[in-house]
Formats: C-alpha cells, structure tokens, sequence
C-alpha cells in the first residue's frame, strides 16, 4: 500500500481550507508521511505446499496488494497466505499449494494483470485483497468496485472459487491525525461497501475487514500494525486470516468438493 500517497489525498479533499487550517492539514501532512515512510523491502514469499494427505493438493491463489502479499511480517510463517493455507489443510484434509500473485502497491486498476496470470491455470480457490491504493491514488469508488467485479466475474468463469476482503478501514491508521484521518476512514469504508455489492454480483464471497476489524484495529494499534505503524503486523495478519478462514473452507468444500 502506498501510505504516504494517502496524505496528499486526504490533504487535496480538504483543500477548499484556508489559512490556519490549511497549514494545520499540510502539518499532519508532513508528520504523518515521515513516520509512514516507504517499504524497506517487498513482502515475503513462501509459496509451496502445506499440510499433508494423499492426491493432488487444492491450489490456493492470493491476489492483491501489500496486504494480501502480506507486507509487515518478519516471519515468512506469518504471511497470511501461509496462514491461510495451513488452515485450509487442516479444514479439509489435503494438502493445499500457495500461489501468490500478490504485488505491493497494486489498485484494482493492476489486478486484471494478476488475473491474466492466474486464469492460465486456474487454482481451485482464491483469495483477493484490494483497495486501499484505490484510496490513495483517488481511484473513484464506482470504477474501483467495478474494475473489481469484472475480475471476480474472469475468475468465476475460470472455475475458481473466490473470497475478496474489502478495503480495510484507513481510519485506523495512527500516524494520520485528524481532521485527515476522517476523510481517510469514510472513503475506505464506502469503497468497501461498494465492493461487495459488485463482488457478490460476479458470484465471489465478500468479507468486510473494515466493519469486522476496524475496532481492534483502533483499541491495539501498538500491537495490530508493523513498525511503519500502516501495514499490520502478524498479529493484526492473525486478526484477518481468523475471519478469512471460515468463508475460504466454505467456498472450496462448494467448488473443490464435488472432485
């Protein structure tokens, strides 16, 4: 996720302030960007298979941004990807490959590419997580939740079962200060709802991080996000995958299960 980016878009929708209140914005502004800063290296990968059985193992694709590549942990055991697909094996009973075509920094304007790739050879189930860059690089909510859509509905048609978490709520994001973080909060929040109104359209399974987590998210700041206090932590990974968990097993019991 580009964080520092959100600051000059947060600052650009209030720019009808003036005077005092403009320079209090440009302030926070400047503040929040040096404590954000930028990613000191891409995210981890740890793509392989995980659990055990017989036969062929269920393939699981994570599609996304930073936070579905699961920027901020140290541990590769600690990528939500790896979380989630342990749990997978562990829900079904079979092993389960992790692809990852996750890429830092992606809009849903750069997911079609990601999906070029997993089409090819589709996976039995995906996960996709993205939208906070939509934020940051003032994407409009109707094209952002569109261009969204007509991915899931490429996937779908591919045969590949699919769980999008919606764009989490950039209100929790600390080093922002109000009045910005406001700002932050409610575009990431209709951008969400947006989502899942076209995910569920194309057939996908909508999981509302922002509604589900924002809360602990704002309460445990110091201990859900990473060191650059924007992307989360393992444990705020931990918080994510718990509520992932349940609607993947669901989705590849439906698509897988029949085989």
């Amino acid at each position: 996720m580009r964080g520092f980016r959100l600051l000059a878009v947060v600052a650009g929708a209030l720019g009808g302030l003036a005077g005092v209140a403009y320079g209090l914005v440009t302030e926070q502004t400047r503040r929040a960007r040096v404590v954000i800063g930028v990613p000191e290296a891409p995210p981890l990968r740890a793509d392989r298979v995980y659990g055990e059985g017989d036969g062929p193992p269920v393939r699981f694709a994570v599609l996304g941004d930073s936070m579905a590549a699961g920027l901020g942990v140290d541990d590769a055991a600690e990528l939500p990807g790896v979380v989630l697909a342990t749990g997978l094996a562990d829900e079904v009973g079979a092993p389960v490959r992790l692809e990852t075509y996750a890429i830092s920094g992606s809009t849903s304007r750069d997911l079609a590419a990601q999906v070029d790739r997993v089409v090819a050879d589709p996976p039995d189930v995906a996960l996709v997580i993205i939208g906070a860059n939509d934020v940051t690089t003032r994407l409009s909510i109707p094209v952002s939740a569109a261009l969204l859509g007509a991915q899931v509905r490429r996937l779908r048609a591919a045969g590949v079962g699919v769980v999008v978490g919606t764009c989490p709520d950039l209100g929790t994001v600390r080093p922002i200060a109000e009045p910005l973080r406001s700002v932050a909060r409610g575009w990431s929040r209709r951008l969400a709802r947006a989502q899942r109104v076209e995910v569920e359209r194309a057939g996908g399974v909508a999981v509302a991080l922002g509604d589900l987590l924002a809360a602990e998210f704002r309460a445990r700041h110091a201990d859900y996000f990473s060191r650059d206090r924007f992307h989360p932590s393992a444990t705020g990974y931990e918080a994510a995958t718990s509520i992932l968990l349940a609607p993947l097993c669901g989705v590849l019991r439906h698509e897988w299960w029949p085989r």
